[in-house]
């Protein structure tokens, strides 16, 4: 039997169908269409409209916002199980450490250096557009901050209050990176951690007799079925969540905010647009394949990624198109795929970098070399150890301003518009999962061929 063929490893996607049935209704389209209306009934139900008081437009939108909040706690209700089982699977179903060993070694360091160049694209793009002069720093004003987000130190696992780390430092931090118990890790939702354990399970499992493997991938197997179950159920709702949260934000922010905003939003797309450039040229010359045909082989799974802000969420159809549309090894893609879902997340990057540097600007504060070498480093670790779930890139984000010294109640200037943004960072990522398939696969005969004797 072929590597990755068996039938217990092909339990998550064949839940495909169940995503599919959403590109045929228009899932992408409906939300556009609720995304719009709720930032037209959220200006109508603002203050600043005269048409409802201040306490009428609060409690309004705080209704209209529940359907929003659901569907995020949902979504990060079902994340962690399923990356635990997806990654687990993914590797255990290689059979063979020796290739793990090979296709995971190429497969981390192709996320690193991709997620630094998304920063540094990020970081390139803010410095010559600067969205920031074109925005009035008194538009921060108290009591405009939808809900707080996390503490900035739990964000990244860090203690921001005691600054950068220093040399000294580094090894305990390293040391840190090594779950000491996973079952804490899973509660506390600290996905750098879960995805340490898990590949540490998976490598561990390839050591086992199949007799001894097989029930715990059945387990896990049920596992993955069943939280694609209640994805399908809370993509239902997605048009519905993304019309309350636009609702909510947009009547608290304002037309004149959101308006202003609108340098910042074409940075954050450009900076994606080149990215999405560099991914498909390395589509071109590493795996050989012509951009165009490669981007309309993926066209569907992109428009669902964008339509949900969940790269977790449309895992089974990213794994399908991989597949079936791109040839890509099923040895080859239930592991990078489920780990790229996880720590690939170099459009989130890329729009941390562009939002640190335009808060900067908008507080006339000099970042420095320093900064920006620190904007680097953190956010290639944040995007690391962030889950492909909708709204976690703004909670991220805070830790970031606070290292570099930039007010983090400048965030709530840029969560109006976050939403937009945060479905056009998951489609750039779902796109970079699928090249790093594609180019691991490349040359996966070269990694799986045994060494002559």
């Amino acid at each position: 039997m072929a590597i990755g063929e068996d039938p217990v490893s092909r339990s998550l996607i064949t839940r495909v169908a169940d995503v599919q049935t959403l590109l045929r209704e228009r899932l992408w389209l409906q939300v556009l269409v609720g995304m719009a209306l709720g930032i037209g009934l959220g200006l109508l139900l603002s203050p600043s409209s005269g048409w409802v008081s201040a306490q009428t437009s609060s409690v309004i939108t705080s209704w209209l916002a529940l359907p929003g909040q659901a569907f995020l706690a949902s979504i990060k209700f079902v994340v962690v199980p399923l990356v635990l089982a997806s990654v687990i699977r993914g590797i255990a179903a290689g059979e063979n450490p020796e290739i793990v060993g090979g296709i995971g070694v190429r497969t981390l360091i192709f996320f690193i250096l991709t997620t630094i160049c998304a920063v540094l694209i990020g970081l390139l793009c803010a410095y010559l557009i600067v969205p920031g002069s074109l925005i009035d720093p008194t538009q921060i004003a108290a009591g405009t901050t939808p809900s707080s987000p996390a503490p900035a130190g739990t964000a990244a696992g860090t203690d921001i209050s005691r600054g950068p780390p220093n040399l000294s430092e580094v090894p305990r931090q390293i040391v840190s990176l090594v779950p000491t118990n996973l079952l804490t890790s899973l509660v506390q939702g600290e996905m750098l951690h879960i995805v340490i354990g898990s590949a540490i399970l998976g490598i561990a499992m390839l050591g086992l007799p199949s007799a001894q493997s097989k029930p715990v991938l059945d387990v896990l197997g049920g596992l993955q079925a069943v939280c694609m179950v209640i994805v399908k159920w809370v993509l239902r709702f997605a048009p519905l969540a993304v019309f309350g949260l636009m609702a909510d934000v947009s009547s608290r922010v304002g037309l004149k905010a959101i308006a202003g905003m609108g340098a910042y939003v074409a940075t954050v797309i450009a900076g994606l647009l080149i990215l999405l450039g560099l991914y498909l040229l390395i589509v071109m010359i590493l795996a050989r394949r012509s951009p165009i045909v490669f981007l309309g082989q993926i066209r569907e799974v992109l428009l669902l990624a964008f339509s949900t802000s969940s790269s977790a969420a449309v895992m089974p159809l990213t794994l399908q198109v991989a597949e079936e549309k791109l040839k890509v090894p099923s040895s080859v893609s239930r592991f990078v795929i489920p780990l790229g879902t996880t720590i690939n997340m170099g459009g989130t990057a890329l729009y941390q970098a562009v939002a640190t540097i335009f808060l900067a600007q908008v507080f006339g504060i000099d970042i420095g070399p320093m900064g920006i070498m620190l904007i680097v480093v953190m956010a290639v670790g944040a995007a690391i150890g962030s889950p492909g779930t909708p709204g976690v890139g703004i909670v991220i984000l805070a830790s970031i301003l606070e290292t570099v010294g930039v007010p983090s109640s400048g965030i709530v200037l840029i969560v109006g518009v976050d939403r937009i943004l945060d479905m056009c960072r998951t489609a750039v990522n779902v796109c970079g999962d699928l090249v790093a398939s594609t180019v691991i696969s490349a040359n996966y005969e070269a990694v799986a061929e045994p060494s002559p004797v």
